[in-house]
């Protein structure tokens, strides 16, 4: 009788758990537009269903809940917005620069995705109340600030407090600008980043 060699069996279950990973996560970008529409509260699995053409049997199979989904949804675009922060700080050199560079980053994530960033705030608005939303709010404010910190080495602050003094007043700016653009007069790419930039500015 033949047996599978523990390298084998090891590599078929990374396999397989890289299939289910991936497969979450196109049914998570397949949630967003029914959460992008109406928000936690409004937002039930069979209106996920629907807008993401699956049964609630797939949908049960992937995730334990709905807010097992959510916190998936939330953590999948959070990690790209973080990420294009961090690649246009990458990309800068001098004050002016990563001032600017982050300003614009800011801006465009405002203009394309105010709808997806205004999930991210019903979310962080639950964790007051659900402990379930904490772990996941606290990890990804813990990777802004980083952010901020980052920004702020590569502009020659000397500030030891600017990390999470920082990102409380970026996010201020950044939240207002969202709503403004959600449910007020939406504005242009050039207006947001000019008001950003004298913000960080002033912080840096």
């Amino acid at each position: 009788m033949s047996t599978v060699a523990p390298g084998k069996l090891q590599a078929r279950a990374e396999r397989k758990t890289r299939k289910r990973e991936a497969k979450k996560d196109e049914i998570a970008r397949s949630a967003m537009q029914a959460l992008q529409e109406l928000g936690y509260a409004n937002t039930s699995l069979r209106d996920i269903a629907a807008r993401a053409n699956l049964s609630l049997g797939t949908l049960h199979y992937y995730f334990e809940d709905r807010t097992q989904l959510i916190l998936h949804c939330v953590s999948l675009y959070k990690a790209a917005f973080i990420s294009g922060l961090e690649e246009a700080l990458h990309e800068a050199s001098g004050r002016e620069a990563v001032i600017h560079a982050l300003a614009n980053a800011l801006a465009s994530s405002i203009v394309k995705d105010a709808s997806t960033h205004r999930l991210w705030y019903d979310i962080r608005g639950q964790a007051l109340f659900d402990p379930a939303f904490r772990p996941m709010v606290r990890e990804l404010e813990a990777s802004l600030i980083r952010v901020v910190e980052t920004a702020a080495e590569q502009t020659g602050s000397a500030r030891t407090d600017i990390g999470a003094f920082g990102y409380a007043l970026i996010d201020g700016v950044f939240r207002y600008q969202m709503q403004n653009q959600v449910t007020g007069t939406p504005r242009d790419h050039a207006s947001l980043a000019n008001e950003m930039q004298a913000v960080l500015e002033r912080l840096f």
